[in-house]
């Protein structure tokens, strides 16, 4: 039986031939355009440390694991020669409009075994793993029947399986005995001899004669099934499938396959080079000066730390130092060393907030101007920063260039909007990333394509900026991502404020990861101090630690009672009369930010007065933090008062200085992390006691914050910080209180302890096993909890976003309604597409605001069937808004809406 051409793998986005019938490209090539890809990303792609991962587990020179994989990645869809997928009510159609498999029905070969058969459940991806999984066995491929798993027959299997996104459990012998009794949509007859033929002819083509005997690791599952995965996306983009359509009655002889093999090798390079993929690398850092001593922390590391890499390898890195330009300074050097020495293709930092991230993105993007050769494509990575998926791009890029905003924080990510690698599951490949540390948490979560995510920051430098900043969840995720990010050797370097159990704790997950000793290991408790693991055999390393010889800073702590605006006013007037110009005051919600603003406006008509929330639409935040960076910079002048007036959205971030902070209740950590913003010689932080708290806050560290602090205190930074924040741990704490403070106080510390070990514990249920705990079995990382709802993994990763965008009614020359997206700015009418009015996702980006999803509790907003049925705006909320007494006002059943050029405020309806 000749390999039958008419079996399809692609069809979507093709278009139709003349006759009208829509075109399809035959299976058989699709699988070899996907093995070409994957010669590709073997050669260029993948790094020296990845290729030797796979070589090691599979036991075979690098030749023949180079074919290998391109041999797998060319069966990944071998489970789409199946009656559910030929016959797929949504596959292509002939000029009549039937299904062009449809001819099949009428061959003897193709028996469908019933009704069953084109109702099996079955996607072809667990197909593929169910088949793949008996035919490696009869290849010669290591099995077992006890625990199949354990063997390479399975693993493969299982990998190609995962191609999707998502891996299939175990199948056991007795189901591969019988695989149509659980599944007869596979199919017999023709069905079986086509895959055996598609499996012989790839196998032939590519050149894949030798049988491995090793088995399958997990670091090396991981960049297999990365391979793999990518290569397929490749080679799935629609328009560069069009030019390689085989002709009208192409047979797919092995002739006509060995000449579009040729075809699609020639393909598969164009395809790696247009995704942006190719050529970056780390630079030979340059030598440390010579002569220069271990001073500062940026000096000791400079001289140290290629040193430690150059006899022990790349690993993890761990600075503790309170937040400064140094820090970030000396930490990105040593990503420097570290990416070269592992010939890294790219880093991505991750910093806790998205705010963090956008003021990061300037300073990342300088430091890889110097750090890194070949193209640097960028990608600002975090909930607020694109729409998804990338259907949005192209519109936003043009959106945004024809009004002249770009993305916070420069024109970078303008320009890759329209990129392939625009795309949730994508933009992790992005040589150069700078985002949020959810995008790391989510590599180890049971989320689609989290395999995806760890194959992608395999091949980087990974940067964590303020690594403990995540409470509970985030802590034991961070730990079990270190395991990983051992194994698969990816270089780390982790910032925090100070050493304390968590920072050992991080230290000990790489070591664990890496397979070191036991033995506990400790951060330099001393500030600023560092510590070096090496990934190869996960010893801790403690290189001479820097002298302080930064110039110490005492840092006045007021706390004051009075009503909190009263204070804010007398704390600014005595900044003012004291000749200093700059200060910062947070307050604990956007509504409550937007009330201290009209206050200091009308009260204090000589200051700057500058507002920025998180409720405020995107291109306004932008504007306005691009105006703070020029209004707080260190050498800034200012020829006024400037009164910066926020939300905890910007305690992360960096390069705003002043004067003065101004804060409300808050845990001695996020207080600690506003007060450095202070840059004076005798930085000041004002803290009001009778201010209202921010949602999410800790009560009880907020009350054992209180009790440290008292009416206030001075501490010197940095050598007293680490003990600080011991402090508020501290036990001695409840002695000073009495029987009645001692009993709340001790309340609120069980409620506390409950919180975090309900949320470790539940972190701990919810990750993926580590790499040591998943026994061969890759199904472990897919595994659905029982009770696990659609909400918890929001809980675990942060507040869960909606964005929301408001519409201004204006009615046009026919008495007719319309929409713009700003009030009487004709110009900015909403675009509306199509028979069905659908919406232009792009035009929206610069006028969303990303608020938590809790405050849209019953609110269901004015959009229609055809927005809501766009993915592009599944999580965005329209709200038409009335005028109502001067303002612009959205009311549902529960909630008023307040819209104006100072952002969207938010009240609760009784």
């Amino acid at each position: 039986m000749p390999l039958d051409a008419r079996l399809w793998g692609k069809a979507a986005g093709l278009g139709k031939d003349a006759r009208g019938a829509e075109r399809v490209h035959p299976l058989i090539c699709h699988l070899l355009d996907t093995a070409a890809v994957a010669e590709l990303v073997w050669d260029e792609l993948l790094t020296v440390h990845q290729r030797g991962m796979v070589v090691e587990a599979l036991q075979v020179s690098p030749g023949q694991a180079r074919v290998l994989a391109a041999f797998w990645a060319g069966l990944h869809d071998v489970g789409k020669i199946s009656v559910p997928f030929q016959l797929h009510p949504n596959g292509p159609k002939s000029a009549d409009g039937k299904l062009q498999a449809q001819e099949l029905c009428g061959e003897p070969g193709y028996g469908f075994g019933g009704a069953g058969a084109s109702k099996d459940g079955q996607s072809h991806e667990a197909a593929a793993h169910w088949w793949l999984a008996g035919a490696f066995r009869e290849s010669g491929y290591p099995a077992s029947s006890r625990r199949p798993q354990s063997r390479l027959s399975h693993a493969v299997a299982q990998l190609l399986g995962g191609h999707g996104g998502r891996f299939h459990p175990v199948v056991y012998d007795k189901d591969l005995r019988c695989p149509l009794a659980r599944h007869p949509g596979m199919g017999a007859g023709s069905w079986e001899e086509q895959r055996r033929l598609h499996f012989a002819e790839v196998r032939r083509v590519v050149g894949a004669a030798s049988v491995p005997q090793g088995r399958m690791t997990p670091q090396a599952a991981v960049v297999l099934t990365g391979l793999v995965t990518l290569s397929d996306w490749l080679a799935s983009i629609e328009e560069e499938i069009v030019p390689r359509l085989p002709d009208e009655g192409w047979a797919g002889t092995p002739e006509d396959l060995d000449a579009y093999w040729q075809i699609a090798r020639t393909a598969a390079r164009i395809l790696v080079q247009r995704a942006d993929l190719l050529g970056t690398g780390f630079a030979r850092p340059p030598e440390p000066a010579q002569g220069v001593g271990e001073t500062g922390l940026g000096e000791s590391m400079a001289r140290q730390v290629p040193d430690l890499v150059a006899h022990h390898g790349p690993g993890l890195v761990v600075v503790t130092a309170p937040p400064s330009a140094d820090r970030t300074e000396a930490i990105l050097r040593a990503a420097a060393v570290l990416g070269h020495a592992a010939n890294a293709r790219g880093l991505f930092y991750a910093l806790p907030t998205g705010s963090a991230a956008d003021s990061h993105m300037a300073h990342v993007h300088a430091f890889a101007g110097q750090a890194l050769t070949g193209s640097r494509r960028s990608l600002l990575l975090h909930s607020s920063s694109r729409l998804k998926p990338a259907e949005a791009a192209e519109q936003w890029a043009r959106a945004n260039a024809t009004e002249g905003v770009s993305a916070e924080p420069g024109e970078e990510w303008t320009l890759a909007a329209n990129s392939w690698l625009n795309s949730h599951h994508r933009a992790l490949l992005a040589a150069l990333g700078t985002g949020t540390v959810d995008e790391l948490l989510q590599a180890v979560l049971p989320v689609k394509f989290n395999a995806m995510r760890l194959f992608a920051l395999s091949g980087k430098v990974v940067v964590v900026d303020e690594a403990h900043a995540r409470g509970a969840w985030g802590q034991k995720l961070m730990l079990r991502f270190l395991e990983w990010a051992a194994v698969l050797r990816i270089p780390v370097v982790l910032a925090a404020t100070a050493a304390d159990k968590s920072v050992d704790a991080m230290l000990a997950a790489y070591r664990r990861g890496a397979g070191g000793g036991q033995e506990p290991v400790t951060q330099p408790r001393r500030s600023p101090g560092w510590s070096f693991v090496d990934a190869r055999s996960g010893v801790g390393h403690l290189p001479q630690q820097p002298a302080r010889t930064t110039p110490a800073r005492t840092l006045d702590i007021w706390v004051v009672d009075g009503s909190p605006y009263g204070e804010i006013q007398a704390a600014l007037a005595s900044m003012a009369s004291a000749g200093n110009r700059r200060a910062v005051v947070y307050r604990a919600t956007p509504a409550e930010a937007i009330r201290t603003f009209h206050q200091l406006t009308q009260d204090q008509p000589s200051f700057e007065v500058i507002l920025v929330h998180e409720q405020m639409r995107n291109k306004d935040r932008w504007q306005r933090l691009a105006a703070c960076r020029n209004a707080f910079a260190p050498d800034g002048g200012v020829a006024a008062t400037s009164v910066l007036v926020t939300t905890p959205m910007l305690q992360h971030v960096r390069g705003l200085h002043f004067d003065l902070v101004i804060s409300g209740p808050a845990p001695l950590a996020d207080l600690l992390a506003r007060a450095v913003q202070s840059m004076s010689d005798r930085p000041r932080l004002v803290v009001l006691r009778a201010d209202s708290v921010s949602t999410g806050d800790d009560a009880a560290l907020i009350r054992r914050t209180d009790l440290l602090l008292g009416s206030g205190r001075t501490m010197v930074l940095p050598e007293e910080l680490p003990l600080l924040l011991d402090g508020v741990y501290a036990d001695d704490l409840v002695d000073r209180l009495g029987e009645a403070g001692a009993g709340e106080l001790q309340q609120l510390d069980n409620q506390h302890t409950v919180r975090e070990r309900t949320a470790g514990g539940t972190a701990g249920w919810l990750a993926v096993p580590g790499p040591r705990e998943l026994d061969g079995d890759l199904g472990l990382l897919s595994r659905d909890h029982p009770g696990l709802e659609p909400g918890l993994l929001s809980a675990v990763l942060g507040e869960d976003l909606v964005h929301v965008v408001c519409l201004y009614p204006w009615v046009n020359k026919q008495r007719q309604t319309v929409y713009l997206l700003e009030d009487g700015v004709l110009e900015r009418k909403l675009e509306q597409h199509g028979s069905n009015r659908k919406p232009n996702p792009g035009q929206l980006v610069p006028y969303l605001i990303p608020v938590p999803r809790r405050l849209f509790e019953g609110v269901e907003g004015d959009a229609n069937a055809a927005w809501r049925g766009m993915a592009a705006l599944q999580n965005v909320l329209r709200l038409n808004l009335t005028r109502d007494d001067g303002e612009w006002v959205h009311t549902s059943l529960t909630h008023r809406f307040c819209m104006s050029e100072l952002g969207l405020k938010i009240d609760r309806l009784t």
